[in-house]
């Protein structure tokens, strides 16, 4: 079994990955778009993901992006919430 990232630095890294693709994670809870569950969840993802190691890099380097990188395990997750986001707005 792989061994999990810090907490913290994951759920920084999920943040990060969010602002990003523009996808506002905490706007997302507070509108009850995003349990907290499914919150703590992907940050779990993150933290059992082989590729969290590059991911400060890409974020670096990617301020901005219209997706999360194929490698994300949360891709589709930041995916359906901006398109939560726009239905609503």
């Amino acid at each position: 079994m792989p061994r999990l990232g810090q907490l913290m630095t994951h759920l920084r890294l999920v943040l990060r990955m969010g602002q990003a693709t523009g996808t506002d994670i905490v706007a997302a809870h507070r509108a009850g778009q995003l349990s907290q569950s499914d919150w703590a969840e992907m940050v779990q993802y993150c933290r059992g993901c082989e590729w969290a190691s590059t991911c400060p890099d890409w974020l670096d380097d990617n301020e901005t992006a219209p997706e999360a990188p194929c490698t994300c395990p949360n891709r589709h997750r930041f995916a359906a919430l901006r398109a939560k986001h726009a239905r609503v707005a």
